[in-house]
């Protein structure tokens, strides 16, 4: 597949293609809200040459691949979501709701974050200290320009507070929004096709030197296309500069489990890298 690896660094976009480091000093909002981001972006290159040591400094300067971008997120795109969704709910009698939903014509979708609320690779994500069961949920996320087109992808780290959503559905907003409740990265991963379905989401957690879960899957699995998503996002809302969207969790890890401070979740998804982020609280 053709594609490349768009980085956010201090100094500027990396622009990683067939080997070769490029450095742009655009603005990002304005350099990857376009249409044919791939093609627009290979021509401009031919007037660049290859940077040396562009590597040692996505290394130290690397930031989440967000501008002024909203994040989304779709909610039971998978059959392991769905379940996990209607145990965690049982007590509350809101178990249907998810069946509900991943049957219906209409998908479930909400309101993540503002790019105050993500994180970049190396970053760290937040549990909340009033939630008790604490996941994170592994999403391949799309970059969506302003026109309602998906130009690129990206890792994305839903973090979620399931004894909040647990406790009653009408809560989702806090399970979900919250300081470090996001990590992106750690690029923007340009196609000039749409992405493999056969494309293999990784999530590895660990703490000190044990890892505790380890599991894959493939995007095949999805019960919805990506461009089905899109389309019910942006029948209603618009995005000056584009958006972001999350596109569902099959990778759920099993009930007795919750994260801790200091644990490092591995997330790493074909084409794009692996983004990789510690967990805390917020002080």
């Amino acid at each position: 597949m053709n594609s490349m690896q768009l980085y956010k660094t201090k100094s500027g976009v990396v622009i990683l293609h067939n080997g070769k480091h490029h450095l742009r000093k655009e603005n990002w909002d304005k350099l990857i809200n376009r249409n044919d981001l791939y093609n627009t972006l290979l021509g401009e290159m031919e007037s660049l040459q290859p940077v040396s040591g562009l590597p040692a400094m996505i290394e130290s300067e690397i930031l989440a691949p967000i501008g002024t971008q909203e994040v989304w997120a779709a909610g039971v795109t998978y059959f392991r979501s769905r379940e996990a969704r209607m145990e965690e709910s049982k007590s509350s009698g809101a178990a249907t709701f998810y069946d509900m939903v991943y049957e219906a014509a209409r998908p479930e979708l909400f309101f993540k974050a503002i790019a105050q609320r993500v994180v970049g690779h190396k970053g760290q994500v937040n549990i909340r200290k009033d939630s008790t069961w604490n996941v994170p949920e592994p999403e391949l996320t799309l970059f969506i320009n302003s026109e309602g087109t998906i130009q690129g992808y990206t890792i994305g780290n839903d973090m979620s507070s399931r004894s909040i959503e647990g406790e009653n559905p009408l809560y989702l907003p806090q399970a979900k929004t919250f300081e470090g409740c996001a990590a992106l990265g750690p690029c923007l991963y340009v196609t000039e096709d749409p992405i493999s379905p056969d494309t293999t989401i990784l999530m590895k957690i660990q703490r000190g030197k044990t890892i505790l879960y380890s599991d894959s899957v493939q995007i095949n699995r999805m019960k919805r296309a990506h461009t089905e998503l899109t389309s019910y996002l942006f029948r209603e809302c618009e995005f000056p500069y584009g958006c972001f969207l999350m596109t569902g969790t099959c990778l759920v890890p099993p009930n007795d489990f919750t994260l801790q401070i200091h644990d490092t979740i591995m997330i790493e998804i074909d084409g794009i890298g692996t983004l990789s982020n510690t967990v805390g609280i917020k002080q």
